[in-house]
């Protein structure tokens, strides 16, 4: 079988204000020359992620930071094809958030489910301000032994930098758990900060609230992120067939 360079949809609205988006290439760039790891990654602005198959064809799709998206339908629907689909799936910060929406509207049924930094008028907020904004925050997790989370990581204790001000409002979380989204990953206070599916139900989908691009100086890839191409590249030597989305 012909090798295929695995193809990375980074969706997200790319700005050089958001730090993250500034590390990504650099990351890449380690990703491929350290480790072997080449991906042809592309951006994705939200907008045109929400046309239909909009991401057909990619290998694995990571949801950025950098909310209130211009389109949330678009990075909703970018959650929602990689876990139809079984696309390998790494979303962050904001990435986990609408994450959580996406499997609360479409798994949950809950149609009115609403982000509080986009749509605050609204009732159903799954997503609400957090009680102390994680704006410039470092702060330890603590991972469930067993979980994909504990796996990739290589450990049950990790330290991480944030940059948000929004999370899970607890009132959903019963009713996310019953219908199969797992929380893997708390802080010190036991709030929630990594969720994943089963491998059951998913190759690889993994979201945290931290952001693991900002990791270090940026000359060391986070093992999320190498797990995300590692998990591209198997999926990109997966045969498909033919008319299939991804």
């Amino acid at each position: 079988m012909t090798y295929r360079t695995p193809r990375l949809a980074l969706v997200g609205d790319r700005s050089p204000a958001v730090r993250s988006h500034a590390r990504i290439p650099g990351l890449l760039d380690v990703l491929a020359t350290r480790e072997q790891l080449v991906l042809d990654a592309y951006w994705i602005p939200t907008e045109d992620a929400v046309a239909p198959g909009a991401l057909d064809g990619f290998d694995a799709i990571w949801l950025l930071p950098g909310s209130p998206y211009r389109s949330e339908a678009g990075a909703v629907a970018a959650v929602r094809t990689a876990r139809e689909h079984r696309i390998p799936f790494l979303g962050t910060c904001a990435g986990f958030q609408h994450a959580v929406l996406e499997y609360a509207r479409d798994v949950c049924g809950l149609g009115s489910a609403a982000h509080g930094e986009s749509h605050p008028e609204e009732e159903d907020q799954v997503i609400v301000p957090l009680t102390c904004s994680l704006v410039g925050h470092e702060g330890a997790v603590h991972i469930t032994s067993g979980s994909l989370a504990a796996r990739v990581l290589g450990t049950t204790r990790t330290l991480e930098r944030y940059h948000c001000a929004y999370g899970l409002n607890d009132a959903y979380l019963e009713q996310l758990r019953t219908h199969g989204l797992r929380f893997s990953g708390v802080d010190d206070s036991g709030e929630l900060r990594i969720l994943e599916l089963p491998g059951h139900e998913h190759p690889f989908f993994l979201a945290s609230l931290f952001q693991p691009e900002l990791a270090g100086d940026g000359t060391q890839v986070h093992p999320m992120i190498r797990a995300l191409a590692t998990a591209a590249v198997g999926h990109a030597a997966t045969p498909r067939t033919e008319g299939a989305n991804a």
